[in-house]
Parts: C-alpha cells; sequence; structure tokens
C-alpha cells in the first residue's frame, strides 16, 4: 500500500464498502435519459427564479480556484484554494440579493461551485448537468437571487475536488430577523490531507484497492488486519450507529488551522453569540462542544427550529447548525472532535483574562447531552404546509464489498433511473440503508422535512444522517423545476456512484 501514510486508510473502510468493480468518479461519469419522459422547459425554470423575492441590489464576487500554498498553521500545504485562503472568502447577501460570483478556473481540470442548501434556479446549480463544469482556464458568472435566509456554504461538485480546500461559507440575511444576539462566529470544520498526506486520489484509490481485495469476504466478520496503515485511527461510533468513517486524516481543522494554532473568536463577557457551523468534510462527522457552556440551537441547515439546549452537538458531512451562546469570563475552546477517529479541532473563544487551555483539553461537554436531528423539531414558520404525500420515493442505498461502489437503488451513477417528479406536488421520499454504514445524504435545490416516529415536524433540511439499517422518511414541496443531484455527501461514497437525480418532469 505504497504513498498510503498520513492519511490511512483502515479496516472500517473496507467493512463499509459497496461494490462491483472499478468506476470513473461520479462527478465525471454521463448521465442517463429520464426515461423517455419530456423535461421540464427553460421557461419553467425562468419563472421559478421571477417568483422569488428580488430587492435590485447586487453582490459581486470573483473567486479565482487554483493551486495554493496553505499555512494550517504551522504545517505548510501545497493544496487548492480560492483565492489562495482557506475557507474562501466569505460570501454574504441579503435575502432577495442577486449574487453575481464568477469562477476563473486556475484548476488543472474542469471544475464548478455549487451552492450548497440554497434554492436557487436550477442552470445556476453549479453540478453536472444542469450547469456545465468550468474547463481548465475558463470562466463562468453563476448569477442567481437568494431565496432563503440562512447558513450555507460553496464548494466544487468535480470529482474529489471537495477534499482539496475549495470550501467557503455563504451567509444569507433576513432584514425581518431579529438578530437577538451581540456577535457572530462562523466556524467551518474540515478533516484534511492535501499537501499533508497521502492526495485524495491516493486515499480513494486505495480505498477500491483494498475493497477488490477482500476478496470472498462479507460486510460481517471481517478479519481485523494488524499490520494495516491506519488500523484503530477510525474506530465507532454509538451516535452513528457503528463504523465511524473509511479515512484517518493527518489533521482536523477549524477555519483552516490546526488545533496547535487555533484561531481565537473576540467578544465580551455576557455577550449572545450567534456560532454558525459548518461541516466542510469529506470523510467525519464532528461532535462540537464550546467548553464552559450549553449551546440553544436555533436553525439546522437554513431553518428555525424551536430553540433546544444541548452540551454538544453532532454535524454530518455538509450540515449545518447556528447556536446561541451566552459568553462567560475568560477563555474557552470550542472542540470538534472527530466522531470515532480519536482526534480534534479546536478554536479559542476570549471574553478577558485567562490562560489558554492546553491543546489536548477535552471539554466535558462533549460527553453530555448531544444533538442530534432527532433532538429537533421545526419552528412554526419552518413547517411545510400540508400533509398529504401525492408521490411516494424511495431511495434505497447499498452495495457490496468488492471494488468500493456504493449505490442508490442498485446503480451507481452513470447507470441511474433518475426519480421522477412533477411540479407542485407533495412529495414523500423514503431513505432505507441497506448498509452497515451511515450517509449524510444531500438534496439539491431543495429543503425537506424530517417525518419523525411521533408525527410532529421534523426538522427542515437539505442533508440528513441515515444510520446503518436505518429507514427515514422526509417530505418536499416540488416547487423548484430542473434536474437536481441526491447523493452522500461522503466525497468518497459519492464518487464511487452513490449519487442519482431528481428530475422534473413535464
Amino acid at each position: 500500500m505504497k504513498g498510503l501514510t498520513g492519511s490511512a486508510l483502515t479496516r472500517r473502510g473496507f467493512l463499509a464498502a459497496t461494490a462491483i468493480g472499478g468506476l470513473a468518479l461520479a462527478g465525471c461519469g454521463g448521465r442517463p435519459h429520464s426515461g423517455g419522459a419530456t423535461p421540464v422547459s427553460a421557461d419553467a425554470i425562468a419563472a421559478a427564479e421571477a417568483a422569488r423575492p428580488h430587492t435590485g441590489r447586487t453582490v459581486n464576487m470573483r473567486l479565482e480556484a487554483g493551486p495554493a500554498r496553505v499555512d494550517l498553521g504551522g504545517p505548510i500545504a501545497q493544496a487548492y484554494a480560492y483565492n489562495q485562503v482557506v475557507p474562501g472568502p466569505l460570501i454574504r447577501a441579503g435575502v432577495g440579493d442577486e449574487l453575481a460570483v464568477t469562477l476563473v478556473n486556475g484548476l488543472p481540470h474542469a471544475s464548478s461551485v455549487h451552492w450548497h442548501g440554497l434554492a436557487l434556479r436550477n442552470d445556476m446549480d453549479g453540478a453536472a448537468p444542469a450547469t456545465p463544469d468550468v474547463p481548465t482556464a475558463g470562466d463562468f458568472t453563476y448569477r442567481f437571487t437568494a431565496a432563503h435566509p440562512g447558513t450555507y456554504w460553496a464548494h466544487p461538485h468535480t470529482g474529489l475536488d471537495a477534499d482539496y480546500g475549495l470550501y467557503l461559507p455563504v451567509i444569507i440575511d433576513d432584514p425581518r430577523e431579529p438578530g437577538a444576539y451581540d456577535a457572530e462566529w462562523i466556524v467551518v470544520l474540515d478533516d484534511w490531507t492535501a499537501g499533508v498526506g497521502s492526495s485524495p486520489q491516493q486515499l480513494f484509490d486505495g480505498l477500491r484497492a483494498m475493497g477488490m481485495g477482500m476478496g470472498g469476504h462479507g460486510m460481517h466478520g471481517m478479519p481485523g488486519m494488524p499490520g494495516m496503515p491506519g488500523v484503530g485511527g477510525v474506530g465507532t461510533s454509538d451516535l452513528l450507529g457503528g463504523d465511524a468513517g473509511d479515512i484517518s486524516y493527518p489533521y482536523y481543522l477549524v477555519n483552516g488551522r490546526i488545533p496547535a494554532a487555533a484561531s481565537t473568536f473576540r467578544a465580551k463577557p455576557g455577550q449572545r453569540v450567534r456560532i454558525r457551523l459548518i461541516n466542510a468534510g469529506a470523510d467525519t462527522a464532528f461532535r462540537v462542544a464550546l467548553a464552559g457552556h450549553r449551546m440553544t440551537v436555533t436553525h439546522t441547515d437554513g431553518f428555525p427550529v424551536l430553540p433546544t439546549e444541548v452540551d454538544a452537538l453532532l454535524l454530518g458531512m455538509g450540515e449545518r447548525y447556528d447556536v446561541v451562546i451566552t459568553a462567560g469570563d475568560g477563555v474557552f475552546p470550542l472542540v470538534a472532535s472527530a466522531e470515532g477517529k480519536n482526534a480534534y479541532a479546536r478554536a479559542m473563544l476570549s471574553t478577558g483574562a485567562g490562560a489558554v487551555p492546553d491543546p489536548g483539553f477535552v471539554p466535558a461537554e462533549l460527553r453530555g447531552r448531544v444533538g442530534t436531528v432527532a433532538t429537533f423539531a421545526a419552528a412554526p414558520e419552518a413547517v411545510l404546509a400540508g400533509d398529504r404525500a401525492e408521490t411516494t420515493l424511495t431511495a434505497r442505498l447499498g452495495g457490496a464489498m468488492m471494488g468500493y461502489d456504493w449505490t442508490i437503488n442498485g446503480r451507481h451513477f452513470d447507470e441511474m433511473e433518475p426519480l421522477q417528479v412533477r411540479q407542485g406536488q407533495n412529495v414523500t421520499l423514503t431513505f432505507v440503508n441497506d448498509t452497515m454504514m451511515w450517509h449524510p445524504m444531500h438534496l439539491h435545490g431543495h429543503t425537506f422535512e424530517v417525518i419523525t416516529p411521533d408525527g410532529r415536524p421534523g426538522p427542515r433540511k437539505d442533508t440528513l444522517i441515515v444510520l446503518p439499517r436505518q429507514t427515514v422518511g422526509v417530505r418536499l414541496i416540488t416547487d423548484n423545476p430542473g434536474t437536481w443531484m441526491l447523493h452522500c455527501h461522503n466525497t468518497y461514497h459519492q464518487a464511487s456512484g452513490m449519487m442519482t437525480s431528481l428530475d422534473y418532469v413535464a
């Protein structure tokens, strides 16, 4: 297994793998037709855009994607970045503002910018085929209206680019929101390998090679491999229902910094601080806590929930949570535990005098009440109208062992059968996870309401952790016509084929 030092593949990568053989990256593969149905027209997409609120203001931004020398707080990584910084520059607008963001592609391959969680016009989504990828040395201006407030982020939707450092926060403000806080702290979490360990491509190739080497072993009872690099680096998690992930990373970061060189956010004692948490990782769920504080969760994936107090929060890849804390007096580490990986990322909240805690300090709050999607309920203003499904769809998550190939409904992306809907339907989508691995499932262009076992309105989400052997339903309104990706937000599962599309048809 040459080239797999630093970022190590683990036995868990075998146990979670699903496959039938080698495959090109899903994001680069072909795409079948919509079963003979007529796709929606460009006029329908334009009409949906016209129906959104419009302020007449435009927020302009230029993003240059290219190789970068990234200082992680001591270690220097040769990676990719937007505008030479990690995270990339904050993009901020108000509800109804137009965003005009020009991507200049200095990468050695085609790329894109996907606007994760934003319900925007389909031809600006940044995911092929809805938006063509931008070729090397080319440029493209994404132009769309921000319809909903909240915490979002942006990243490429090409190959393994999402694990190379290309990501940035996107905040959409609501002028009607009371803003019952004094300060705001944007916290972006990441697992990092580019330029300091194995490259993402080496990791992906290694996962597939290890999966193909499993022979007749099943998903259970795989023997331990004591000589394998990284054994023990990824363990299990009760919160995630078993295996925590596939890869043990060299570093885990908050806002682009390693724990020994943590960034510091400054506030005053007694201030109410809104913390916007974004998990930009590729293979890592984070359990997050702020030492000496409890957090009141107010939003998830951009939409309000009934305010709920927790000690810590679990974020899968692609998820966002907004919390409010009342700042104590002193210096407090915000610690993000890489769930099941025995490693941490951290940043500091400083409101006054006090010693900086040791980088290895682990706050007791991480072992307290941990908020997960099941903890929260939608605020009344976030509850979807109607409650009767007109259409039911199923996304069955599965696969086998060999080749590290993940599937939806028994197919990988280049041979998928799209899920089909029509404009204006109330749709129930059921995720059925047949695997022994958890999957953070993300739907482009929409939010959905989680259907809870007790019938209460669950939170509005666009990214949802589906646990091993779990069946969970969500409800959405088809009010945004186009072709929309539905996929696992584990970068390596998606690249292996765990992606399909939700297609509007006329």
